[in-house]
């Protein structure tokens, strides 16, 4: 069993046939161009080093730039990178604790150094010093992107051993054999305490040489590695601040303002980001509740895009057949912080009409005030059952109920930290 799950995970690691959709393509071309220009790729194609660049507003956090030296180290090409996330060069060996800090680290938007074993294409492990950083809006102090910058541990050698307790099957002996770094054999399996256990009882079986390496400390960088991470990251900034200038969407390196009211969290971001379902969030505590996150089904549905509808009010989506007096049903239920469900004619951005089932529900935060309000909209053409049998008012309740508990449950963590 451990072996057929083993051989599966480095086939999904050596082939990434997943489809991405040319609407994520173009999120994801967008996401860059509009804030760099398409110049600063070539800018930073010309950067030595291992980086890429990737977008928490996206759903899955999408890598959005690798570089030259990255792809090189990887062995994937740019297509096969561009648009999928870091889980793909994670094996069964990288460690859950280092991975947990990172997204610790990127859920509270601030950086983390840690030391990784991630995978190659062909499914070989190596060490690397993986350092990741925020990119900031300099106007509202939003996280933009993220900078992940890779360098490899230099004379940290694999060896081969032969030990069911850090397999891996993917080797060039048909699998039969297993990369070991001697000095992290710790670190290689301390997420699994039932590889820990195995690996204990074999002690006995194993010659002096490799029992030494269990008092071996974890893999540590040295000084000169830790320095070309800093490095590479002031010569990434350095491109990244110039070139959008040209945009006029200024970047920094740490935060250059104090965040709006209405600023989303790269956590609930992220939360948001695997509902499937067209919604949008408004803050009614700003002026003329606008929307503070829409979904990339809203997107889909409408024909915007994500900086053509964050900030507005959900006003524009009328036009001059839509009913008053259901805009009013609207407004008295947001007023009296109750929940409604109406049938509304909406309009996309190319002017082209849909009746819209849309449910409004307040989303409240752990201490029971209202946060935010969700709206699901689904087109009354597709409001049939979806392929799970869920109607369409299981499906807009389900996607409250996600909303909710992603609202609550960050309100509840930033409480336990500030006490």
């Amino acid at each position: 069993m451990e072996s057929s799950s083993s051989t599966s995970s480095s086939s999904t690691r050596r082939t990434t046939s997943t489809e991405i959709t040319s609407t994520s393509l173009m999120a994801i071309q967008n996401s860059f161009d509009s804030v760099y220009s398409r110049y600063a790729r070539e800018a930073l194609d010309e950067l030595p080093g291992n980086f890429t660049i990737t977008d928490p507003s996206i759903p899955g956090h999408p890598i959005i730039f690798a570089s030259q030296g990255f792809l090189k180290m990887t062995g994937y090409d740019r297509d096969e990178v561009v648009g999928r996330g870091g889980a793909m060069f994670q094996g069964d060996r990288t460690s859950r604790r280092s991975l947990m800090e990172v997204r610790e680290a990127v859920r509270n938007d601030r950086s983390c150094q840690v030391s990784l074993l991630n995978y190659r294409k062909d499914g070989t492990p190596f060490w690397m010093l993986f350092h990741v950083s925020p990119v900031f809006g300099r106007d509202g102090g939003r996280v933009v992107h993220f900078v992940a910058v890779q360098v490899p541990l230099e004379g940290r050698r694999l060896r081969r051993r032969r030990s069911i307790g850090c397999r891996r099957g993917s080797g060039d002996d048909g699998g039969s054999g297993d990369y070991v770094l001697g000095c992290c054999r710790k670190e290689v399996c301390n997420d699994n305490s039932l590889e820990v256990e195995l690996v204990s009882s074999m002690d006995h079986g194993l010659d002096h040489d490799t029992k030494e390496l269990d008092s071996d400390k974890p893999c540590e960088a040295t000084d000169d590695e830790k320095r070309s991470v800093m490095v590479a990251m002031d010569n990434i900034f350095s491109v990244l601040t110039h070139y959008s200038e040209s945009t006029g969407r200024l970047v920094c390196r740490k935060r250059c303002s104090i965040p709006d009211m209405g600023l989303l969290s790269t956590s609930l971001i992220i939360s948001l980001g695997r509902i499937k379902q067209s919604f949008v969030l408004t803050n009614p505590h700003l002026p003329d509740m606008p929307i503070v996150y829409a979904s990339d089904a809203f997107l889909n549905l409408t024909g915007y895009a994500r900086d053509e509808v964050l900030g507005r009010n959900c006003r524009f989506l009328g036009g001059p057949d839509t009913d008053d007096s259901t805009l009013y049903l609207i407004r008295e239920s947001i007023k009296n912080e109750q929940p409604c469900t109406v049938r509304i004619l909406n309009y996309r951005k190319d002017r082209s009409s849909f009746w819209n089932l849309l449910h409004i529900s307040p989303v409240r935060d752990a201490s029971g005030k209202v946060a935010y309000y969700v709206g699901v909209q689904i087109e009354d053409e597709c409001k049939n059952e979806d392929r799970q049998g869920l109607s369409p008012e299981k499906r807009q309740l389900s996607v409250v109920g996600v909303v909710k508990v992603a609202v609550r449950s960050l309100s509840m963590h930033a409480g336990s930290s500030k006490s």
